[in-house]
């Protein structure tokens, strides 16, 4: 049995930074915590609006998953790509970058141009499927946007998502050039990232109006590739029986449509603890504390075998484009 009181006891006496939580049932809000009005960083959660606008552009046939992304770049950008890049990225298909399948992609991009930067870096075998999470794929993929669309893709997802949504306010980022920046720095409340929710919870439909269909929703909150949390979609997180919208530093909405539950909250945890989501597992969705406490510890050797890697690798990803040797 649902106990919301417990969660909120556990956020209050130990005073975590929790802005606010919302749960939905059966498509009603049933309990809320906190400031769920006010808008607040969104952090990676941003990407799967990009993935929305992404599922209306190919419901109307104007873009394709598995069309290579060198298609739908900026035409000056592919030009001035050696041909060894040129070559690479032409093997590389849209599909890929929405699963975050490709190796040797850095997290972030740099510079100026931050086209220029993910075109340069090298990618030893852009054919090997694994899964590698960047920022630059679902930059990449709103630039791709923007010129399948033939518009910019902010006013696009303004029009197309957030209006149809009722979501009057909100920010987001674009990168030096330009472009709408579909990875992060989105701000929404925790009402409205709860309404994203709601649309995937209802296979694209929001208040009996469809926004996208039914077929892109189904792929991109199934598992388009495996990792080791549980697999990956089209920039949404497979969770238990159900999916979720992910963000780095507790930004969270949980859907489970099997049993209709929406659970959204805004936080702030950069100590990468799990507490939160272990009481809101152990409160609201009745999670047995020995299925929490496995999870748990698989969560911390990810966590650890990641920072490894960060480590071993770092100085190769932040030297992959030198502006000075374009």
């Amino acid at each position: 049995m649902m106990d919301f009181a417990a969660f909120v006891k556990d956020i209050t006496d130990n005073k975590w930074n929790v802005y606010g939580v919302e749960v939905y049932e059966n498509g009603i809000l049933t309990h809320s915590f906190g400031d769920t009005k006010g808008i607040y960083d969104l952090y990676s959660a941003t990407k799967t609006i990009t993935s929305i606008a992404f599922g209306i552009a190919y419901d109307e046939g104007k873009i394709d998953l598995d069309e290579t992304v060198l298609t739908y770049l900026p035409e000056d950008k592919v030009s001035n790509m050696s041909e060894e890049q040129n070559n690479t990225f032409r093997k590389i298909s849209l599909r890929r970058l929405m699963t975050m399948s490709i190796a040797d992609i850095p997290f972030v991009a740099e510079g100026d141009s931050w086209i220029d930067f993910a075109l340069a870096c090298p990618i030893s075998n852009p054919e090997e499927k694994v899964f590698n999470y960047s920022n630059i794929n679902t930059y990449l993929v709103g630039v791709c946007l923007t010129k399948a669309i033939g518009s910019d893709l902010g006013a696009f997802i303004e029009e197309r998502i957030f209006k149809p949504l009722d979501i009057v306010n909100f920010e987001y980022a674009r990168c030096p050039e330009g472009y709408f920046y579909g990875a992060s720095r989105a701000k929404l409340s925790v009402h409205d990232l709860s309404k994203i929710g709601l649309l995937l919870c209802n296979g694209g439909e929001y208040k009996g109006k469809r926004i996208v269909s039914e077929k892109y929703v189904e792929m991109a909150t199934s598992v388009q590739q495996m990792n080791r949390e549980g697999g990956y979609g089209f920039f949404i997180w497979k969770y238990r029986d159900g999916f979720s919208i992910n963000g780095k530093w507790g930004q969270k909405c949980y859907i489970l449509p099997n049993e209709r539950i929406i659970v959204t909250y805004l936080s702030h945890f950069e100590d990468g603890s799990h507490s939160l989501k272990e009481s809101m597992e152990k409160n609201i969705l009745n999670v047995p504390e020995m299925i929490i406490q496995s999870f748990v510890e698989n969560t911390k050797n990810i966590l650890r075998d990641n920072l490894a890697g960060i480590y071993l690798h770092g100085s190769a990803v932040m030297g992959c484009y030198n502006p000075e040797k374009k």
